[in-house]
């Protein structure tokens, strides 16, 4: 049985997370891996007061939202509650979403790579001298990167990647890393999914675009096009194809009969005589010009 300095505790938790889900309808599920107090109290500081911050055990989280759903008698709020896996946290919010994501990828910093971390990214050492003696020749021997002695000193021969996008960081590759003084990883709030008035998607639909949902809605409405012209099947998306069709075939009727119609007579002059349109663009180009010359001064006697 929980003391009752525990119970005061996690009902004050409750009591707060319960306030945040009656002022919000929109929120972050956002990644917290290796990201520091100092950060956090920075990030926190930044988003307020449109936005904050709710950290603490997943099984608390979960159970304080159930609790709070069952209450209300509406489970929008469990489409959230049930991705709460890992090291995560919530952003409730009630700004912009793109504003408050753009905010928080403001706060991060560089790190290095310490052993047994998962590598976010593929780490390359770039070819050149490294300015270490050649007596510690052993770390690249080790990651089996070809190396020659310059000036005294040890210069890689050519790029490599020492730890690939989702691997384990090796104690070689950590101790070289740390003796180049490469800090290659970058840590923060990692946003990965949006709350958004009982929807839940992935973050990636923020970068959806109103010229990238043109341009994907005019690509089906050609495929839809294309395939109503090949099934001969009418729909509106054809209807403009089948107009355009239709007067090719009826000008090109017209040009082999004696049937003509105004746009079509122009096509029919133009290939019996075309040097007269050829000439004609010439002769209204010489007229306008001449239309703008300066008359010429009368002489005095």
């Amino acid at each position: 049985m929980p003391s009752a300095a525990v119970l005061k505790v996690k009902q004050a938790y409750n009591d707060k997370i319960c306030k945040l889900l009656d002022d919000h309808d929109r929120a972050f599920l956002v990644h917290a891996d290796n990201v520091g107090s100092r950060q956090f109290m920075d990030i926190r500081a930044a988003l307020r007061p449109q936005s904050f911050i709710l950290m603490g055990k997943n099984t608390m989280m979960r159970k304080c939202i159930r609790e709070y759903c069952e209450r209300k008698e509406d489970n929008s709020w469990m489409s959230l509650a049930d991705k709460l896996v890992g090291n995560v946290g919530i952003i409730f919010t009630s700004g912009d979403l793109e504003e408050v994501r753009t905010k928080i990828k403001e706060f991060v910093v560089p790190a290095p790579a310490k052993m047994n971390a998962i590598a976010p990214l593929d780490v390359v050492v770039p070819a050149g001298a490294t300015g270490m003696e050649p007596s510690q020749t052993g770390f690249f021997q080790v990651l089996n990167i070809a190396t020659k002695i310059n000036k005294g000193a040890i210069e890689i021969l050519s790029d490599v990647v020492v730890v690939r996008k989702g691997e384990k960081v090796t104690s070689s590759a950590a101790a070289l890393l740390a003796k180049l003084g490469f800090t290659p990883f970058t840590y923060g709030l990692e946003t990965l999914m949006v709350y958004d008035k009982g929807n839940i998607f992935d973050v990636a639909v923020l970068d959806i675009s109103d010229d990238n949902i043109a341009a994907m809605f005019g690509a089906g409405l050609r495929n839809v096009a294309a395939l109503s012209m090949s099934a001969n099947y009418p729909t509106v998306a054809a209807v403009p194809h089948y107009l355009i069709a239709g007067y090719k075939n009826i000008l090109a009727i017209s040009l082999a009969t004696d049937y003509t119609f105004p746009l079509a007579q122009k096509v029919k002059d133009y290939l019996a005589n075309p040097g007269a349109f050829a000439s004609a663009a010439p002769a209204a180009g010489g007229g306008a010009a001449a239309a703008k010359a300066p008359e010429p001064e009368e002489e005095e006697e």
